[in-house]
C-alpha cells in the first residue's frame, strides 16, 4: 500500500537524472533502434543486444550509431541455449547495466523509431527496472503501424522483410540489430515522406 511512498525518495542513478532533465525541449533527432531478445516474454526474457542509428532531416547519420552485445551467459545456460554468436561478435560487449546507461545516454530525447517498437520500449523498461531507474519517456513510432495508416490496413501485420520488399529495399545480411536498425531507417524515411509527417 505505501509503494508509491517509497518511490517518491527514489534515489536514481546519475544517468537517469540526466535522461530526464533533457525533456524540457523536443528534439528533432530520430533513434531507429533495435533489439535481439532471448523470447517475447519481457518479464521472463532478456536483451541480448541493441543496434541502434541516429535519423536527422531525414539523414541517416553513419556516425550516430550505437551497438553492443550483453552476454547473457546465466540466462543462455539455464535454457540450455548456444552463446556462440555472442562470443563470436565484434560488437562491444558490456553488462545489462553498462548497456542500459549507455543506451539511454545515447537516445537522449530523440523519438524513437522501431519495427513493433512497443516490444522493444517494453524490454527496455524492464532493464531499466533492474538498474533502479523509472521507465522511458521518449515518443515513440512503429514503421508498421505507419505502413497500416498509410493504405488504412487494420487486419494484417507485416514482418521486417514484407515491409523491405514492399518498398522495394535490397535485402541485406541482416546478421546484427545495427543492420536490422539500418534497413527499419530506410523504411521509416519512406513512410514519413508519404504520410507527409515533418
Amino acid at each position: 500500500m505505501l509503494d508509491w511512498l517509497k518511490n517518491i525518495k527514489k534515489e536514481y542513478p546519475e544517468f537517469w537524472k540526466t535522461y530526464l532533465s533533457k525533456f524540457d525541449k523536443k528534439s528533432n533527432r530520430y533513434v531507429v533502434l533495435s533489439t535481439e531478445t532471448t523470447g517475447l516474454n519481457p518479464k521472463k526474457d532478456v536483451i541480448l543486444s541493441f543496434g541502434a542509428v541516429g535519423v536527422v532531416n531525414d539523414n541517416i547519420l553513419i556516425g550516430d550509431v550505437f551497438e553492443v552485445v550483453i552476454p547473457q551467459y546465466k540466462f543462455l545456460h539455464d535454457n540450455g541455449l548456444s552463446n556462440d554468436f555472442l562470443l563470436e561478435s565484434s560488437q562491444p560487449k558490456l553488462s545489462e547495466i553498462q548497456a542500459i546507461e549507455m543506451f539511454i545516454n545515447f537516445i537522449g530525447n530523440a523519438t524513437l523509431v522501431g519495427h513493433r517498437i512497443h516490444f522493444d520500449i517494453e524490454m527496455i523498461n524492464e532493464l531499466l527496472e533492474k538498474s533502479s531507474c523509472g521507465r522511458l519517456k521518449n515518443e515513440a513510432l512503429d514503421i508498421e503501424v505507419m505502413y497500416k495508416k498509410l493504405h488504412d490496413i487494420n487486419d494484417k501485420n507485416f514482418s521486417l522483410d514484407e515491409l523491405s520488399h514492399l518498398f522495394k529495399i535490397a535485402k541485406t545480411e541482416r546478421i546484427s540489430t545495427t543492420d536490422d536498425a539500418y534497413t527499419i531507417a530506410l523504411l521509416f524515411l519512406k513512410l514519413k515522406s508519404r504520410l507527409g509527417l515533418k
